[in-house]
């Protein structure tokens, strides 16, 4: 659930399908930098109803933000 949300705002922001986002993808390849990962995670926060610190981790991956957030929800 918490990749399938990751992937379609995604999709929205790069305007492409969500179906093109995979785990593995890196930020950098989608032409993201750490401020729109900052503008994404805070997306999420309220989605998710939560809130959630990066603090000194680095996010380079759909798979690091998802396994961020799924330790938060859990």
């Amino acid at each position: 659930m918490v990749f399938e949300k990751i992937a379609a705002l995604l999709a929205e922001k790069l305007e492409c399908e969500a179906t093109e986002i995979k785990m593995e993808t890196e930020f950098s390849a989608l032409g993201i930098d750490s401020l729109d990962v900052m503008e994404l995670l805070m997306t999420l926060e309220e989605e998710f109803g939560t809130e959630i610190e990066m603090g000194e981790n680095k996010v380079n991956t759909v798979a690091e933000l998802t396994a961020l957030i799924e330790a938060k929800l859990a």
